[in-house]
């Protein structure tokens, strides 16, 4: 779906901003014509990478999950621009995953191999004294399930929906691309993301650093300044979206709960993200490069709900 002229090329230009490389992360998504992707225009990730709402609010939850963690919390804290600069931190991420579904695969796996390298280099302790390495395979593999899981989550419950099947194939499609970055046991099904988590959860504790993120995050210019009061309901949607064990865990309480309201807002802004095409967006671009219709990944799907 095309809005009328004027109002599309505005909403065009507002996210290209979102769409635009980081420093240092540039890729073509239109070319070599034909060139395949890690991940099937028949993937489920193809329909998920697609809507906004999913990759901010998805984003946001798996940032949380992270930080959980006390060894990639200090990880992160301590080797990151979080603290100084968290809205180009957060769309480092978003552009990595977006060069990760849908970019030609050569270029996919030089920045998988890149980001690698870095992680190799990062090594330190906790505030306890605990020693942590970015390469860990453990940490790795749980920093692949929350971004799965938080992604997931996300579009099926504020863009459309997923059957069983389809978040079972969600997470098998990205194991491939999880062992490029050296998640080799990251979770290939919803049953194991869960037993992941059962198994993470004696390690997870809550930390003044997750309140300060949500702060952060709150107060960066994430959305255009027509959208900049639906932050606090964005981040609100992120908390929502964890597991219930783990909101009383990390002590997301009350203050954090999302309201009605909210909810049929988001779902309406979701199933908006589910119709609006993006000609500049990497998906209508992957489309474009692979001699697809650019409408592909917009088309109703048999069990939409809207």
């Amino acid at each position: 779906m095309h809005l009328p002229g004027p109002l599309q090329e505005w909403i065009e230009n507002l996210a290209a901003v979102y769409f635009e490389p980081p420093p240092g992360l540039g890729v073509d998504f239109t070319a070599p014509p034909g060139a395949p992707a890690l991940f099937a225009p028949d993937s489920v990730a193809w329909r998920v990478f697609k809507n906004p709402l999913a990759l901010i609010v998805g984003g946001i939850a798996a940032v949380i999950l992270e930080l959980a963690e006390p060894r990639v919390r200090a990880g992160v804290w301590t080797h990151t621009s979080f603290r100084a600069d968290p809205l180009t931190r957060m769309k480092r991420t978003g552009y990595a995953a977006m060069v990760t579904v849908y970019a030609p695969a050569e270029a996919a796996r030089a920045m998988i191999a890149a980001i690698s390298h870095r992680h190799g280099a990062i090594a330190g302790y906790t505030e306890t004294g605990a020693p942590y390495r970015a390469d860990d395979p453990e940490l790795l593999d749980w920093v692949q399930a929350t971004a799965s899981f938080g992604f997931v989550e996300a579009y099926r419950r504020y863009a459309a929906p997923l059957t069983p099947d389809e978040i079972d194939r969600f997470y098998a499609e990205s194991a491939p691309a999880a062992g490029l970055y050296g998640a080799h046991g990251a979770p290939r099904s919803a049953a194991q993301c869960a037993a992941l988590f059962a198994d993470m959860a004696p390690k997870l504790e809550r930390s003044e650093i997750i309140f300060e993120f949500l702060r952060l995050v709150s107060a960066a210019p994430l959305l255009p300044a027509p959208l900049k009061a639906l932050q606090p309901t964005l981040i609100r949607a992120a908390v929502a979206t964890l597991p219930a064990w783990a909101r009383d865990q990390l002590g997301l309480g009350p203050s954090y709960r999302l309201h009605f309201a909210e909810r049929q807002l988001l779902s309406a802004l979701g199933a908006g993200g589910e119709r609006l095409q993006l000609e500049r967006a990497p998906a209508a671009q992957a489309c474009r490069r692979l001699g697809l219709a650019s409408d592909l990944l917009y088309r109703p799907h048999p069990h939409d709900k809207n």
